[in-house]
């Protein structure tokens, strides 16, 4: 073993310090959105991120305008969205989502977000997401995603948010006074920088690249979770991965990309090998609509297992008795799909479900805190909002939303926080130079074992005796990872970032396995029921080395 104190040394003298107030880590919507919140504070922002997450891919999002029936209003989006979470919501965040999002649409239209309107009145286009009682998402035709995300970089730059592109967080800065900035690497390159901040919103995403099939980029993995809770932060509902139930499988060109709910919304059809629309027989009458996510998936992946699928592993999805208008609608989705040599006018495509949204993730109260004092989190990055399962088109809220709150409040902490004792970095440098060494290893093989661990173990079904040959295969994993090296900084990096990869994976497993019923995203083979005595929060913090602990519901 090296010699972590002397290792840590010499990454010190490599490290360049620089001060803001509030530091926003993550580069999608929830970490734009807390950005120009904060920055319209009064306070400096700074914003370091590596790539843009899952954002650039949003379709839509949630909104109770009432634009599309009168009879919607944030009170009806509420009732929807603790059902859809099987009760498990946090009342508190959900309250805040459903009376803040139509507030987030009428921002970004103010910034010149070009949604689709109604031929007159001024009033917003709204689709029909699974989950919802009324057509509430609204939309950008040529991408919402890319709309809103390239309209907040642009605002934020208006407003003087510093960006520091391009750059991994290695760890946040923390001690016995809280969270005090973060640790920062440029990849392919030996210079690290230390960014103080007299507090930082953690919006780097969720866990979706912990499953071998996932809709989410590579590095989506559990860092945030892992860094706060690192931090001190304690983590809730790790168990509740919901799987996007429509993802496509063929065209091969177009694997991986979602099909629109929406679609499902507007009359798209699922069929099976022999062409019915079996959904009719498990959600009569609305079949396709007016059903959560998590349940659609389970539904489709009952069809494939019980043998009624197609040889490719999947069901039909049917756009084609939709009016022209409608379908075309779908500029981004109807593009590729005909670049791969399917027209979606005349032929259908097939979808199977993917891992997608985690429910779980760092605990806030209803102003984005983490209850460590400095440290703020956005996004899904964080849990409790969405309960045991997530409706469509609220992930997109919940970042605008949230993003919002614990920006603003992140930077009215900054004002108020006295920082004249520092924490040292020297914790953040050992953290890293613990793995050190002569030998070059390749973490790659033991990312792809645990991807696919926990996609056997902890995917759409569950049951004890899986669960529990994952985690003993997990914590092998982890004996064989604490005895890899590295003898460069990025070597050193891949390995800290599977660490925090495998403990995430452990938590998603233990608590699985010890909440023995099924519940939204969570479905377990042998307690197939719903348990009213599982209306609670499991949780794991600092201290509980990853035994969860029941937490009750607010």
């Amino acid at each position: 073993m090296s010699d972590i104190w002397g290792v840590a040394a010499s990454l010190a003298s490599r490290v360049t310090e620089m001060r803001t107030d509030v530091l926003v880590l993550g580069g999608g919507m929830a970490a734009y959105r807390a950005a120009v919140a904060a920055r319209n504070e009064g306070v400096e922002v700074v914003l370091a991120y590596r790539g843009r997450g899952a954002s650039p891919y949003v379709i839509g999002f949630n909104a109770p305008l009432g634009h599309s029936d009168d009879r919607d209003s944030p009170d009806v989006y509420f009732d929807d969205m603790v059902r859809g979470g099987y009760g498990l919501n946090d009342r508190r965040l959900v309250r805040r989502l459903a009376h803040g999002a139509a507030d987030a649409y009428r921002e970004l239209q103010a910034l010149g977000v070009p949604f689709a309107m109604q031929a007159e009145g001024g009033r917003a286009l709204q689709r029909h997401l699974s989950g919802n009682s009324y057509a509430r998402s609204v939309y950008v035709p040529d991408g919402t995603g890319r709309a809103v995300i390239d309209t907040l970089i642009r605002h934020a730059r208006t407003l003087g948010v510093v960006e520091r592109g391009g750059e991994k967080v290695i760890g946040l800065l923390h001690g016995d006074a809280g969270v005090q900035g973060a640790l920062l690497w440029k990849p392919h390159t030996e210079q690290l920088t230390l960014v103080r901040a007299r507090t930082v919103v953690v919006a780097m995403g969720g866990l979706g690249q912990l499953y071998a099939d996932s809709t989410y980029p590579v590095d989506v993995a559990g860092d945030a979770c892992a860094m706060a809770y690192e931090a001190g932060a304690t983590l809730i509902d790790m168990e509740f991965m919901q799987f996007e139930p429509v993802v496509t499988i063929w065209p091969s060109q177009c694997r991986g990309m979602e099909m629109p709910t929406a679609m499902l919304g507007d009359g798209a059809q699922l069929r099976n090998a022999a062409g019915e629309r079996f959904m009719l027989r498990y959600n009569p009458p609305h079949a396709e609509r007016q059903i959560e996510k998590a349940r659609m998936a389970l539904y489709i992946q009952q069809e494939i297992d019980e043998g009624r699928g197609l040889p490719e592993g999947g069901v039909w999805f049917d756009a084609t008795s939709l009016d022209a208008a409608t379908r075309e609608s779908y500029v981004s989705h109807c593009s590729r799909l005909r670049a791969a040599g399917v027209d979606p006018a005349n032929q259908a495509v097939i979808v199977a479900p993917a891992a997608h949204s985690a429910m779980g993730g760092i605990l806030i109260d209803d102003c984005g805190w983490t209850g460590i004092t400095g440290l703020y989190a956005a996004g899904e990055a964080c849990g409790g909002v969405h309960g045991a399962s997530r409706i469509a088109g609220n992930g997109c809220s919940d970042t605008l939303v949230f993003g919002a709150v614990a920006g603003r409040h992140a930077a009215r902490a900054a004002r108020a926080l006295d920082r004249t004792n520092e924490e040292p970095i020297n914790a953040s440098l050992r953290a890293l130079s613990r793995w050190w060494g002569e030998q070059q290893d390749d973490p790659v093989p033991l990312k792809q074992h645990i991807r696919q661990t926990v996609a056997g173990h902890a995917g759409i079904w569950r049951c004890a005796t899986g669960l529990s040959q994952g985690l003993t295969t997990l914590e092998q994993i982890n004996v064989k990872l604490q005895s890899m090296r590295a003898r460069t900084l990025a070597g050193a990096v891949a390995l800290l970032e599977t660490e925090r990869m495998t403990r995430c994976a452990i938590m998603v497993l233990a608590a699985a396995l010890q909440r023995t019923e099924s519940r939204g995203a969570h479905q377990r083979t042998d307690f197939p029921q719903i348990d009213t005595r599982w209306l609670t929060h499991l949780s794991f913090d600092r201290y509980g080395k990853f035994s969860p602990r029941e937490i009750p519901i607010h």
